[in-house]
């Protein structure tokens, strides 16, 4: 095999597996499109804890993914606790915006739905004392980094 023919194998290999990578849309997403299985997620700060679950599915527009997290913030002090969520798109971070606020003992939804969640995005989420801004928070954990599979694909 000349250098020639060698080279055009290696340009269409990785052109095959970027048109692999770039049409499943993002790291979770099935073969077939359909929706990942749900992930779980949890966040902790004080007397406060934020969980629930996560999962891909199919945007609205059919093009790509959509990330919808779903879950609950539950306070078991006095004091107000809130949610917290990061995006990160194309390797620039956008400012913590606020998800969900509860204040005193009880529960709050805390329920999103990303809808242009592509393989460049990446997203955390943190719990963080009272509800005005994120100076006294809990460690943020990752919205999109997804479990691999070791056993492989079942037969």
């Amino acid at each position: 095999m000349t250098l020639r023919y060698a080279s055009r194998a290696l340009c269409a290999g990785a052109a095959l597996v970027t048109a692999l990578s770039v049409s499943g849309g993002s790291a979770a997403a099935t073969a077939s499109g359909s929706a990942a299985a749900p992930v779980e997620w949890s966040a902790t700060h004080g007397s406060s804890t934020a969980s629930g679950t996560r999962w891909t599915e199919e945007s609205d527009s059919g093009i790509g993914s959509a990330l919808v997290v779903e879950g609950e913030l539950r306070t078991g002090g006095s004091e107000c606790a809130s949610v917290w969520v990061q995006w990160i798109h194309d390797l620039v971070p956008r400012p913590y915006t606020k998800l969900a606020t509860q204040c005193g003992a009880g529960s709050v939804p805390v329920n999103l739905r990303l809808g242009s969640y592509s393989p460049t995005t990446t997203g955390y989420l943190k719990v963080c004392d009272g509800s005005e801004d994120t100076k006294d928070c809990g460690e943020a954990v990752s919205l999109t980094s997804w479990p691999v599979n070791p056993a492989g694909p079942s037969h």
